[in-house]
């Protein structure tokens, strides 16, 4: 089974608590990285609204189109 594959079987057990509890973490990850590189703020705002929009793509598909 590859790595994906089993990825997506574990977090099928999942519940809604677990899915905002990690991603709580990974907001406090980017929290951390941002205070070790404070540069990494002074870059335009138009990047990130950029990254967000490349992110947002997939899960957005998937959420209204995809059946």
């Amino acid at each position: 089974m590859g790595f994906i594959k089993n990825m997506n079987e574990r977090v099928k057990g999942f519940n809604i608590v677990d899915i905002k509890l990690a991603q709580g973490a990974a907001m406090f990850v980017a929290l951390v990285i941002v205070k070790l590189i404070p540069r990494i703020m002074s870059i335009n705002i138009w990047w990130f609204v950029g990254l967000l929009i490349v992110c947002t793509i997939r899960p957005m598909y998937v959420l209204f189109i995809k059946r």
